[in-house]
């Protein structure tokens, strides 16, 4: 069953919503969510929306599984229902509830179910299909349950694109939901949540069967990240940019044709960062805090980063970071065949990361052969990314794709100047630095190619020398506006387009 095709986008122009408009009822589901569970930017992400989006105004609630590492008194999460009857597959899960908050006091409810979600990681089982399925049914129930029926269901990535499919199938003509629309966002398209058929019997949804026959590599196999692209009323993805790059078959993973029929549905909303966590002038993790009128303070958490690194304490020597998941998509592939040029320039260069274990070896050995040069910390550890942020002259972030990247906004808010491809969100946030004009404020390269990100790379060492530059390229990163207040702002008026979009289709 495909869902009805009555609007289209330009049948409902942004506009600019009046303040008397009723505050919208938002449900966000998300498999991870900073600060209680993160794998990556997905969890940064929802962690700090739904505080723009209630200083707009909004009622706001978020779901997501509780997680091994979700200790019930660190958290200080209490237990709201003791038992919520959950359908999977023709037999009944019963699964309990308890609330956390974030912000000021936004409710976070947890499904807390122990066979699915009380193990040591958060993905990587062969069951994660089953997992999901059992999270997303067991929060459209727990909400039930609570009487509070959401104008809005934001859902986030594969884990929830089930939702929008049950919205025209199973729920359909459910009554506490007949007034609810769904956003489906896709934070990377690379991440499908592929499963044979049996994953559809599950879910309730056999009847629809496979819906991808002009796609080869889809045909016989469920997409659940493609079902929700094209269930949903309203898909955004987190940047103008890669709303753009994933209608084509290059960056489209396999789905650009599905995207392409449902482009009129399609928005970039870039990412934001919480500007009250990410405050140079206010860190309590950083060695010295500093803004743009005390730029010079900055120089103590350089010193401080690398005798902590064990490189020697010099301020003249470039230093060049990179805060990563080690893998060919964030570039490694092309960093690996020029590093010894790199190196011959004279830097020092900081990783911090875990990934392909052969970026592992490959880094260690980089660190043992030129210990004055690299430091490696094969890891994730917040409050060292901070003071790598803060204490770093460059970020590299050579990305193959970038859906949109908080990695270059958290530097430049810092005074860290990034280096980057121009691609996706890299390429929305990042403005090249042009020697004739003066203007820009980062470095970046076009093709995928190690010789161009080489060439980024010396410009930015050629700028660097000359300091007054250079701190009017740090000045202007940290000046920008990267805050959530405009992104959420945008939100809101996709949601409200989504209603109308669903109450068109009723």
């Amino acid at each position: 069953m495909f869902p009805p095709r009555l609007a289209v986008a330009e049948d409902f122009p942004a506009r600019n919503f009046m303040q008397n408009e009723q505050p919208l009822k938002i449900l966000i589901l998300a498999a991870e969510i900073e600060p209680f569970a993160k794998v990556g930017g997905l969890a940064e992400v929802v962690g700090a929306l739904p505080k723009a989006l209630q200083a707009l105004g909004h009622d706001v609630r978020l779901v997501m599984p509780r997680y091994r590492q979700v200790d019930r008194e660190r958290f200080h999460l209490t237990t709201v229902s003791d038992s919520v009857a959950v359908t999977m597959g023709g037999f009944n899960v019963q699964i309990s509830v308890c609330e956390g908050h974030i912000g000021e006091n936004i409710p976070v409810y947890m499904i807390d179910a122990p066979r699915f979600f009380d193990r040591e990681n958060i993905y990587g089982y062969t069951d994660d299909g089953e997992r999901f399925i059992l999270f997303c049914r067991a929060a459209l129930e727990a909400v039930r349950t609570m009487q509070w029926s959401p104008d809005v269901v934001h859902c986030n990535d594969w884990h929830t694109g089930i939702v929008p499919n049950w919205m025209h199938t199973i729920y359909q003509n459910d009554p506490f939901f007949a007034h609810t629309t769904t956003v489906y966002t896709i934070h990377n398209l690379a991440y499908q949540g592929i499963f044979g058929y049996r994953i559809l019997e599950v879910a309730g949804v056999a009847a629809n069967g496979f819906l991808y026959p002009q796609i080869a590599e889809l045909a016989n196999v469920v997409d659940i990240m493609g079902r929700g692209i094209l269930f949903a009323d309203s898909i955004t993805t987190v940047s103008e940019r890669y709303a753009q790059e994933i209608l084509t078959p290059t960056f489209g993973e396999r789905l650009d044709h599905l995207l392409r029929s449902r482009r009129d549905r399609v928005f970039g909303i870039l990412n934001g960062i919480d500007y009250q966590e990410y405050n140079p002038s206010a860190d309590r993790y950083i060695h010295s805090c500093f803004d743009t009128e005390s730029l010079e303070q900055r120089v103590a958490n350089k010193a401080a980063l690398q005798e902590y690194a064990h490189l020697p304490v010099r301020e003249d020597i470039p230093l060049l970071a990179m805060i990563s998941r080690l893998t060919d998509q964030k570039g490694l592939d092309l960093l690996t065949q020029i590093i010894q040029p790199i190196l011959g320039q004279g830097v020092q260069f900081i990783v911090l990361g875990i990934g392909d274990q052969h970026y592992h070896e490959m880094l260690q050995g980089l660190a043992a052969r030129y210990p004055e040069q690299v430091a490696i910390f094969l890891t994730f550890n917040s409050e060292l990314a901070r003071r790598i942020y803060a204490g770093s002259d460059m970020f590299l972030m050579p990305s193959r794709f970038e859906p949109c990247g908080t990695s270059q906004l958290i530097a430049m808010r810092y005074g860290c100047v990034p280096i980057v491809r121009s691609v996706g969100g890299l390429a929305d946030t990042v403005q090249n630095y042009d020697s004739q004009t003066g203007e820009g404020y980062g470095f970046s390269f076009t093709n995928y190619d190690p010789w161009e990100l080489f060439a980024a790379i010396v410009r930015a060492l050629t700028v660097y020398r000359f300091k007054d530059t250079w701190r009017t390229l740090q000045i202007r990163g940290m000046t920008l506006d990267h805050s959530w207040h405009a992104s959420a702002a945008r939100y809101v008026e996709i949601y409200r387009n989504a209603l109308a979009f669903h109450r068109a289709g009723r």
